[in-house]
């Protein structure tokens, strides 16, 4: 992760925390601020946000924090909600109960280009942290869905190679088209190169390599890879892969000679959210590979979930990578 906090440095975009009275977020604020990883807004009362940090030595005086109970900004964005979801029926009780939630603030902050980025989900659920994020930011003009991600990092003597790989989708899509899988690759690997600098490599993973193996699940898999070289011929895509295909270059070379990909995959997309959430699970507890993550992809702008267990430490990584999301 040193080398996404170097480039968040260099970035420094501005990332807005709407969990701002949580202990973990007060926290890791600080040390995003002090370390100048992001610019941050926590949003919450600042007698609370003050009282719980006046044990501590850090101070919060290079923070911005923003009631929006009292924030000149919620009328406009209330305007701003009913001009978007007036398809919906929306009525303007209804938005400015939504604006007043700190979710939806932050939403809006982020589409009206007040912050770069939104984290929420470390005390709100999901559900209530992907409404907001869809519902007020909406999905990318060139993506049909919103996917995530996980940056798998193998540091251990054991493993096969060291540094960053991203693993796709863990988190979000629980069977997804050939069309959608197409879109978690290459949103997959346009993350891997604006997060990581790394030139993507994709490996769509199944129980077949190469032809090896008959099945409709197969071949949506092999739908999926010929959309995605169809849209990016320039990336390095093989035709499937078993995964210890994808990892070991002299056992691709005997199962399947005729592929080009003399070097290990970066990115990795699983071909269902079971098989995902299920592989990036055994690489962190067996293989002790290191998981960051699920990163949201596909958004207009960045907004990303944590889990309500989420350490310090996960939450400012997910800091330094929203700021990297960032256009």
């Amino acid at each position: 992760m040193e080398e996404v906090f170097a480039k968040a440095r260099a970035k420094r975009c501005h990332i807005v925390l709407p969990e701002g009275e949580d202990q973990r977020i007060i926290q890791a604020a600080i040390l995003a601020a002090e370390q100048s990883i992001a610019d941050i807004t926590l949003l919450g009362s600042a007698d609370r946000i003050h009282s719980k940090m006046a044990d501590s030595k850090p101070s919060l005086s290079n923070i911005l924090i923003v009631d929006p109970a009292s924030s000149p900004l919620v009328g406009g964005y209330i305007d701003e909600l009913i001009r978007i979801r007036s398809h919906k029926g929306i009525t303007e009780e209804e938005a400015r109960n939504t604006i007043l939630q700190p979710l939806g603030f932050a939403a809006m902050m982020v589409r009206q280009n007040h912050a770069d980025g939104t984290i929420g989900g470390a005390v709100n659920t999901t559900a209530d942290t992907l409404r907001a994020a869809l519902q007020i930011i909406g999905r990318s003009p060139n993506v049909d869905t919103v996917s995530s991600f996980f940056i798998m990092i193998a540091d251990k003597p054991h493993h096969p190679f060291q540094g960053p790989v991203i693993f796709a989708d863990c988190a979000m899509v629980i069977d997804p088209t050939a069309l959608q899988l197409a879109q978690i690759g290459e949103t997959a690997a346009l993350s891997a190169s604006t997060i990581l600098g790394i030139k993507p490599k994709v490996a769509f993973l199944t129980f077949s390599t190469a032809g090896s193996g008959s099945h409709e699940r197969v071949q949506r898999v092999r739908e999926a890879i010929q959309i995605a070289k169809a849209n990016y011929p320039d990336w390095i895509i093989e035709e499937e892969l078993q995964f210890d295909a994808a990892l070991d270059p002299a056992l691709r070379k005997r199962k399947a000679p005729g592929l080009n990909l003399d070097v290990p995959p970066n990115v990795f997309v699983f071909p269902n959210l079971e098989a995902g959430n299920i592989g990036y699970k055994i690489a962190e507890r067996i293989g002790g590979m290191k998981a960051v993550g699920p990163v949201l992809q596909g958004l207009a702008k960045p907004a990303n979930d944590l889990s309500r267990g989420s350490k310090v430490e996960d939450i400012l990584s997910l800091i330094a990578i929203t700021g990297l999301q960032a256009s």
